[in-house]
């Protein structure tokens, strides 16, 4: 432990953090019945929290902000849990920020250390709550009139004021209540809450994508949206003349739901899922019990899927101010940033960039958005907004492109990084676990500094090409585009987690069977 002149300013906040509310540590094993109990169990209470509209809200005038980011951030638009996990992320990537810094100077092998840092972290989620939900709430998401008008009722002159302050209130419960049915799950079930949440998000997503028989409610088409009776709709209701005219090629290449994402999504899931179960597997022996072998396995994607989702959360947040700077009167005035068209450039009621540094960074939705373009003039209107003249050269599309796969790439480098570093992956860290486990690599002295070096020959690099690869492979399937309103992130994340979930559960029933592994797996 740290000398008391040498501690982390984070302690003087030690008093407050400390009585916030917490889920309960278990005492003890929990059985591994019992965890998929509370994890069946958090997820309905999640899904019916997306139901559960905000109370007071007019959905006339209400505009969702991370629209595009749906999926990836387990929210529902105008329901209490429309912020989603997106203040969980942001507090999660400033405080790996300030780790990675050595600003607050916290040694996370340091057990007193470690509780400061997650409950800084708690204090930090209620602080984003607000400071996603204010700037919402009063731009864009507006009160109903006749709730107004009640509130006038009760307080004259400040029904407005007191509406806001309802909706912040209801989002911010929301919210917190979904930080703690995170930690629910990370305690008393199996995985990761805010995973859990991506999951049942994409997989809805999906679902709707491929078999939803209702008609787009914009309008463009009496088609059904769902890719499969789309397609079946079109060959029924269109003659040979017509599908050989150009039938064809809009029910493969016009959204929603163009056919060709179909298969694109299987692809990317069968790739997802061969490179998850890629890794490479250290030999291991029991240093006391002959014969007793095993192998520690360093996974292809080490950092998890955690990078790809702060990656997200960073550029939705880019998204978001850029959006506030260009079309609020509030920001407006900011000096520099007020209404730049360098830094974005957006048309009322919209909240994707048409131009500006955002839209260069900005998601791409499938080969529409750039290779049709590059391919044709015929399909330059595509990228256009509706209604707007606004065309694109090529070079503007390319650039695009590349300005988009190297933001996923560089910053998921950089988090894979920090997450290596403060959730206790790193070589040092490794090496302590195996040799408190008892086990070595065969050939080399039961020495934690020898199981450093050989494990620095590993953990280093494949953390930066895990960064790297889900980096680039979310970029990709952003670029190929996949069926429903997951998006290729979303769809990566969702196979990414379920295979994880899948080999947590096999390391759950494992060490049910084989009591002796928890010490190794580092389970009570």
């Amino acid at each position: 432990m740290a000398e008391d002149e040498e501690k982390s300013r984070l302690y003087k906040l030690k008093p407050l953090v400390d009585r916030m509310p917490a889920v309960k540590q278990p005492e003890g094993h929990v059985h591994f019945r019992r965890k998929i109990i509370w994890t069946i169990l958090i997820l309905v209470v999640y899904l019916s929290m997306t139901n559960i509209l905000i109370y007071g809200l007019d959905p006339a005038q209400t505009m969702d902000l991370f629209e595009q980011f749906r999926a990836i951030f387990a929210g529902e638009s105008g329901s209490i849990v429309h912020l989603g996990i997106m203040p969980i992320v942001n507090a999660s990537i400033i405080m790996q920020l300030f780790q990675g810094a050595d600003i607050i100077n916290l040694d996370m092998k340091d057990p007193d250390d470690k509780a400061v840092y997650q409950n800084t972290q708690k204090f930090l989620v209620i602080v984003m709550i607000l400071v996603q939900a204010i700037p919402q709430v009063y731009g864009f998401l507006v009160p109903g009139q006749g709730f107004i008008e009640t509130l006038d009722g009760l307080v004259a002159g400040q029904g407005l004021m007191l509406a806001r302050m309802i909706i912040v209130i209801q989002l911010s419960i929301g919210c917190y209540l979904l930080f703690l049915m995170d930690e629910v799950v990370s305690k008393w079930g199996i995985g990761s809450g805010i995973s859990l949440f991506i999951v049942a998000g994409v997989s809805q997503g999906l679902f709707t994508g491929i078999f939803n028989w209702a008609q787009d409610p914009a309008g463009r088409s009496p088609a059904p949206v769902g890719a499969i009776p789309r397609a079946v709709w079109t060959i029924q209701h269109s003659s040979a003349q017509e599908l050989a005219g150009g039938g064809f090629e809009n029910l493969l290449l016009q959204p929603p739901n163009a056919l060709i994402t179909l298969p694109t999504t299987i692809l990317i899931f069968l790739m997802v899922a061969y490179v998850q179960s890629s890794r490479v597997e250290l030999p291991l022996a029991h240093g006391r019990a002959r014969g007793a072998r095993g192998r520690y396995p360093l996974k292809l994607i080490y950092a998890s899927v955690i990078p790809v989702i702060l990656v997200s959360a960073l550029l939705a947040n880019i998204n978001l101010f850029s959006m506030l700077f260009y079309t609020h009167p509030t920001f407006q005035n900011f000096p520099i940033f007020g209404e730049a068209a360098w830094l974005g450039v957006f048309q009322p009621g919209s909240t994707e960039p048409i131009a500006g540094a955002a839209w260069y960074i900005s998601n791409v939705h499938g080969l529409g958005d750039w290779l049709l373009p590059l391919i044709s003039d015929r399909y330059a209107g595509m990228l256009s907004p509706e209604g707007v003249e606004w065309t694109y050269s090529k070079a503007q599309i390319i650039a695009r492109v590349i300005g988009h796969f190297l933001f996923m790439t560089v910053f998921s480098i950089l988090f894979s990084i920090f997450w290596v570093r403060t959730t206790n992956m790193d070589a040092e860290s490794v090496a302590e676990q195996i040799q408190d486990s008892g086990m070595q690599i065969p050939g080399f002295r039961r020495d934690p500094r020898v199981l450093r070096k050989v494990l620095e020959r590993y953990i280093p690099a494949i953390t930066v090409f895990s960064g790297f690869f889900i980096g680039a492979l979310a970029a990709s399937a952003n670029m190929i585009g996949t069926v429903g309103d997951a998006g290729g992130v979303s769809l990566f994340l969702a196979i990414s987690i379920l295979t994880e979930l899948y080999e947590q559960m096999g390391k759950e029933q494992m060490m049910e069977m084989h009591p002796m592994l928890r010490d190794f797996f580092g389970n009570q």
